[in-house]
C-alpha cells in the first residue's frame, strides 16, 4: 500500500470513508466486513460523521473495529456546525467516542463552517485535545480565506487536517488551497473522488471511459487512481463492499504517463484562478 505523510504520520493513501454506511440492517454485516478487509489490507484511516445517518455510520464503525488495535489505524470524525460550541463539542465528542467504542479520536473535525465564532470553537477542540479525547483537529469544507482567518486566531495554527471535495471535476483547491496547506503544513483530505452516489455529482466525459479501456481499469480506478495521482492528497472513497474496496485497492497500483495527464487535463483543466469551492 502506497503511504503518504498525513497528520504527521505514515499513512495509507486512501482511507475508508462511510457516507451513508450503517443506515441498513440488511447491509450490516456486509459493511462491517467491508471495513474490516480495509484494515487486513494496508488502509488505516476511518473517516466518519455524527451527521452520517445521524451517529449510525459511527456505531457501525465502532463494531466493525472494535477487536483491533486501536493504535494502527487513524479514526477521524466530524461534528455539526450547531455543535461547535465548547459545551456542545464536548458532548458531541462524547456521544461519537461512546458510538465508536473508543477512548479518543486521532482527529475531531467541524464539519463545515456554521455561525459560531471560530475562536469558541477553537478553544473548544483545545479542551478536548488537552484532556486527551482527541490527538489533532481540523476543519472541513474550508476554503482558502476560512483558513486564513483560522490560523490567524490564538491556537489557529494548532489545525492539522482540512477536508474539501476533490476529484477530477472539483478542481478548485488546487490552485490556492493545496499549495497554502502544505506550506502551513496542513494536510488534506480529498473527499468523493467518484463525485458520489454513483457519479450523481460528476459526470465522467468520454476520455475518461476510453482511457480506462486503454488502461484495462474501470472508470471507478481511473478516477481514484488521478485523484491520488501526486502522493499529496489523502483521498476517501465510500466504502460500501468489499468489491468495491478491492477495486479501490488496485487503484492504488494505477499511473499515469505525462501524455496521459496532459490530455485529461485538456478536457478536466486545473484552475488559473481563484474559484468557489465545490461542496456535496
Amino acid at each position: 500500500m502506497r503511504q503518504i505523510q498525513f497528520n504527521g504520520q505514515k499513512t495509507s493513501i486512501i482511507g475508508m470513508g462511510t457516507w451513508r454506511i450503517g443506515e441498513s440492517d440488511e447491509k450490516k454485516d456486509s459493511e462491517i466486513d467491508t471495513i474490516r478487509y480495509g484494515l487486513d489490507h494496508g488502509i488505516n484511516v476511518i473517516d466518519t460523521a455524527e451527521m452520517y445517518g445521524e451517529g449510525a455510520s459511527e456505531k457501525l464503525v465502532g463494531e466493525a473495529t472494535k477487536y483491533y488495535d486501536r493504535t494502527k489505524y487513524q479514526l477521524i470524525s466530524k461534528f455539526y456546525p450547531y455543535h461547535a460550541t465548547p459545551e456542545l463539542i464536548k458532548n458531541s465528542l462524547h456521544n461519537s467516542l461512546k458510538r465508536l467504542q473508543t477512548d479518543y479520536l486521532d482527529v475531531y473535525l467541524l464539519h463545515w463552517r456554521g455561525d459560531t465564532p471560530l475562536e469558541e470553537t477553537i478553544s473548544g477542540l483545545e479542551e478536548v485535545k488537552k484532556a486527551g479525547y482527541i490527538k489533532e483537529w481540523g476543519v472541513s469544507n474550508f476554503d482558502i480565506d476560512d483558513l486564513k482567518e483560522l490560523i490567524s486566531l490564538p491556537n489557529g495554527d494548532n489545525c492539522k487536517v482540512n477536508q474539501n471535495l476533490y476529484n477530477i471535476e472539483s478542481r478548485g483547491v488546487e490552485y490556492n488551497v493545496l499549495p497554502w496547506q502544505k506550506e502551513h503544513n496542513i494536510s488534506f483530505m480529498g473527499y468523493s473522488p467518484f463525485g458520489s452516489d454513483k457519479n450523481s455529482y460528476l459526470h465522467p466525459k468520454q476520455i475518461i471511459k476510453e482511457l480506462a479501456d486503454q488502461k484495462n481499469i474501470t472508470v471507478f480506478q481511473l478516477l481514484l487512481a488521478w485523484a491520488i495521482r501526486n502522493n499529496n492528497v489523502l483521498s476517501i472513497p465510500k466504502t460500501s463492499s468489499v468489491e468495491h474496496l478491492k477495486s479501490n485497492l488496485k487503484a492504488v497500483d494505477v499511473s499515469f504517463t505525462n501524455d496521459e495527464l496532459e490530455l485529461l487535463d485538456r478536457f478536466y483543466p486545473a484552475p488559473i484562478h481563484a474559484v468557489p469551492l465545490d461542496t456535496i
